[in-house]
């Protein structure tokens, strides 16, 4: 069974114009029609008063025969002061009077419809004349047919047939130019409909005319855009991941296979020991991956009003000393936020500064601009390490999951390659930043979160 929903955009615009053509029609037909009956009325009127002119004349002058000619009329009367018809057409002597009305007064003429007289059409057009003799006031009555409701057949057939033309017209202009609106539209599905997954460096054709469909052309294109970007993003991730994971699963497999070989040779409380590095790594590995995944996916946390030099006083006490802790922390700058995560943020920062600090790390607490109880603001919050830095142009390649960069900072140093990146999808989700900046040695990261009051 078919539906309006099972329509096409085509059909349905198509329909919708014809439909309104055929109102329209209909609605100029019946205007037209109307206005014509009534001036043809008033035509016909005038006719009938123009062909009695000569009975008027002929009874003015005295000279009026018993008998009168037709001249074109259906039929005329002349009835004297007493009411009584002295002179008619050969088709109505011996009728009575064709009508009773009379011009009223102070005029000469009126005219009426009336149906059913004697010797007549079913109904005729009445012209009553008042004319002034000696003895009275004679009445003379001239009839012809009315005018039909559609005035003549061939104009009628015009008016008609000029509104199916309007109708055609519209529907064959209307589907036409859906046909040619759409024929970018349809470009463009034919087009989503060969992306794959994995041919995502195609694009749709964007039309040359500037409109919707142009705009939605150049809105799908930003999406491909950002869906390759992120393909290329997933695919080198779990390329990463898989390498990551293969090494402490690698190296445990052949600490088992080598303890098989010689197992009166192996010291397994040594050997459970070295596995147990592996396995940590491994679990640290999975441990982030956990993290991004609820990150990516936006999983909702308690906020909660955070001193952030006493969340840097907390976590830093809780650490063991490998390296000499400078703090610069101002007391009194607030953020909204989740303990736990941003906690987390600030280890990771912690734990890239120890693996590649000489001797120092220095973690400072500001709010931008003033203190922590200023309205607005940001919160600001940098760890710099004395260690070899990092290159200007591998800046944004540390955030990306699973960088690698030259030995001196490379992520084996004891990493999983996913702190940073965990860290600033952190600070991203509470509305901030996190990068490096300038410093004159060592790597100065810097997170910047709106201050809370």
């Amino acid at each position: 069974m078919v539906t309006r929903g099972t329509w096409s955009v085509r059909t349905r615009l198509t329909l919708i114009a014809i439909t309104v053509a055929v109102l329209s029609g209909i609605a100029i037909t019946v205007i037209a029609t109307l206005a014509l009956y009534s001036l043809a009325g008033s035509f016909r009127a005038q006719e009938v008063t123009n062909a009695a002119l000569e009975t008027i004349d002929l009874t003015m002058r005295g000279r009026l025969p018993s008998v009168l000619p037709q001249d074109g009329l259906d039929g005329v009367q002349v009835l004297d002061s007493a009411g009584k018809v002295i002179s008619s057409t050969p088709n109505l002597r011996g009728s009575p009077r064709m009508a009773d009305f009379v011009p009223p007064a102070g005029s000469v003429s009126t005219a009426r419809e009336l149906c059913g007289i004697p010797h007549l059409p079913d109904c005729t057009v009445v012209v009553a004349f008042r004319i002034h003799q000696p003895s009275g006031d004679w009445i003379i009555y001239a009839a012809d047919d009315v005018v039909p409701w559609y005035v003549h057949p061939g104009l009628f057939a015009v008016i008609v047939g000029s509104c199916l033309l309007l109708v055609v017209l519209a529907g064959v202009g209307a589907y036409q130019t859906v046909h040619r609106a759409l024929l970018p539209v349809n470009a463009i599905r034919n087009e989503l409909a060969e992306i794959t997954a994995t041919d995502l460096g195609r694009r749709v054709p964007v039309p040359a005319a500037q409109d919707e469909v142009r705009g939605l052309a150049l809105t799908i294109n930003q999406t491909l855009d950002r869906l390759e970007a992120a393909a290329e993003q997933q695919r080198r991730f779990a390329s990463d991941a898989s390498h990551d994971l293969r090494s402490p699963l690698t190296a445990m497999r052949a600490q088992v296979e080598e303890a098989l070989l010689y197992p009166e040779d192996t010291d397994w409380k040594a050997k459970a020991g070295e596995m147990l590095v592996s396995l940590d790594r491994l679990q640290a590995i999975v441990s982030d991956l956990l993290m991004l995944a609820k990150l990516d996916s936006g999983a909702p946390a308690r906020k909660e009003r955070i001193d952030l030099a006493e969340l840097c006083e907390e976590e830093l006490a809780r650490r063991r000393r490998g390296v000499e802790m400078v703090r610069e922390l101002e007391p009194g700058v607030t953020v909204l936020g989740n303990r736990v995560r941003l906690a987390r943020l600030l280890t990771n920062l912690l734990d890239n500064a120890e693996r590649h600090a000489a001797a120092r790390i220095t973690v400072s607490v500001r709010a931008d601009g003033g203190t922590g109880k200023k309205i607005g603001g940001t919160a600001v919050l940098e760890v710099l390490d004395d260690g070899a830095g990092i290159a200007r142009e591998h800046w944004e390649v540390v955030f990306r999951r699973f960088a690698r960069l030259d030995a001196s900072r490379n992520r084996d140093a004891g990493g999983t390659g996913l702190g940073l990146p965990i860290a600033r999808e952190i600070a991203q989700a509470y509305g901030g930043t996190l990068g490096l900046e300038e410093s004159p040695q060592g790597a100065r990261f810097v997170l910047r979160l709106p201050l809370n009051r």
